[in-house]
């Protein structure tokens, strides 16, 4: 591999030959060998970078602070790093130290570099165009770097809103095609009342589709950013104006509704937003472990178990028992929910070590949330496409729990008092005789009338009169 010979605070550092990214971006490559995920791996914060530093430029031509060869040949370069074409140019650990230093130099580099070369000059002569002075002009870390987060962010719950979205229609279809299947519902793991099957997939459907509002609306913070912010809010040497009209440049550029913060001293060390988005990607998480789990319920069996519901089946279960199906899609969606709710906590605490004038923990909380997005959309689609889509149900089975189940005799109450169906609840626990029989037997009801109140299709819904 050929180099170039690049330097900054620390010295010279050689950079390869035909990279965009510098030396700034050379030294984070050295320093964070840390998750092995990179700002690449996730596009849509490489394309907010984009976004980010176009606006600022736009931003200074217009205020007149910046010369208009460079200001366009560094347009072409923001578009590029937005049309994704120079993705393999961050290759900047996304856990690193600095406060997302490495990160906002990354993108000045490789757009200050496409620029020199659009512009017909050779890689790293930064006198014509440069990282800091063209750039980052008007700009830190500290207000470019958590806008940038903030962008990505919105855009990346559209996607995960998307997903959601489908995997709450799959529940839906088998919410309806199941709406005739009689089975017992049960509290504490014990027989309840009678609901049916579709009425169950439906509250999963009403469960999840609920945190669809959630997510929009807490996303909903992300668009009060801090650019000319500068430093600590204060900002130096950023022009007047500069703060709402490149707020404004953002808002147009994304379609998204960027204002700028009333007070940026405030707004800069400010995680307030990524704790509260964050607690709704748990709540969803929370929310679908608990489904999964009863998926693997209702399956249960196929002999010993509940089986109302048959899981499609993915693999082999047992290397040692022939025959053994495991549920293994919601096992796997089970353990992404259970990292989801880990990152969370992450969250909460680099937010709260955030200390006076800025968070310096931005990277590992935005690895954090952007990696729970990325694992919930991929969950969502495997549940979805591997299991929900394929899942059947075992009516008989459903339908003989009902029958033989002693949960029927609530539906007694309203007419033999709750005393009398404790006692016959209780002798057909201890005989083995069916709560209709010994109701006749006692002669507590004719058996027209006890026809009409133990049809489980009369145990469905609020009870009319009879």
């Amino acid at each position: 591999m050929e180099f170039r010979i690049e330097s900054d605070l620390l010295g010279e550092l050689q950079v390869p030959k035909t990279a965009y990214y510098g030396v700034q971006t050379q030294r984070a490559i050295h320093n964070f060998k840390i998750s092995n995920q990179y700002l690449y791996s996730f596009p849509a914060l490489v394309k907010a970078l984009g976004y980010v530093k176009k606006a600022a430029a736009h931003t200074n031509y217009e205020l007149g602070i910046l010369d208009k060869s460079i200001y366009e040949a560094m347009i072409r370069a923001c578009d590029e790093v937005i049309e994704g074409k120079l993705d393999k140019e961050f290759p900047v650990d996304m856990i690193q130290g600095g406060a997302g230093t490495s990160v906002n130099m990354n993108a000045n580099e490789v757009i200050a570099n496409r620029a020199l070369e659009i512009m017909g000059h050779n890689l790293g002569e930064y006198q014509y165009c440069s990282p800091n002075d063209h750039v980052n002009l008007s700009q830190s870390t500290n207000d470019a770097y958590p806008t940038a987060i903030k962008t990505a962010l919105i855009l990346m719950n559209k996607n995960l809103v998307e997903n959601l979205s489908l995997l709450v229609n799959a529940f839906r279809k088998k919410g309806e095609e199941f709406a005739d299947v009689i089975k017992m519902g049960r509290t504490q793991l014990q027989d309840a009342v009678p609901m049916t099957l579709g009425q169950e997939f439906e509250a999963f459907a009403d469960n999840l589709e609920e945190d669809i509002e959630k997510l929009n609306n807490n996303s909903k913070l992300f668009v009060e950013i801090n650019m000319g912010a500068t430093a600590i809010g204060t900002g130096l040497n950023a022009p007047e104006g500069y703060a709402d009209l490149c707020a404004h440049k953002l808002a147009a550029l994304t379609g998204f509704p960027f204002v700028s913060a009333p007070n940026l001293v405030e707004a800069t060390p400010d995680t307030g937003s990524y704790v509260i988005y964050s607690s709704a990607i748990k709540r969803l998480a929370v929310k679908l472990s608990k489904i999964c789990n009863d998926l693997r319920l209702l399956s249960s069996g196929p002999r010993a178990g509940l089986y109302e519901i048959n899981l499609p089946p993915m693999q082999p279960g047992s290397s040692i028992m022939p025959g053994k199906v495991n549920p293994v899609i919601p096992e796997v969606v089970n353990q992404v929910c259970y990292k989801v709710i880990g990152n969370d906590l992450t969250v909460t605490f680099a937010a709260e070590a955030g200390q006076l004038q800025l968070n310096v923990m931005e990277p590992v909380l935005c690895h954090a949330i952007m990696e729970n997005i990325n694992f919930m959309c991929n969950a969502m689609i495997t549940l979805k496409e591997k299991c929900v889509e394929g899942i059947t149900a075992n009516k008989e089975v459903c339908l003989n729990k009902v029958k033989h189940s002693i949960g029927i005799v609530t539906a007694l109450n309203p007419y033999i008092g709750y005393k009398q169906s404790t006692l016959i609840a209780k002798e057909a626990l201890e005989t083995g005789e069916s709560v209709y029989n010994l109701v006749l037997e006692h002669k507590l009801l004719t058996q027209e009338k006890l026809d009409e109140i133990l049809d489980p299709k009369n145990m469905l819904q609020p009870k009319r009169k009879l």
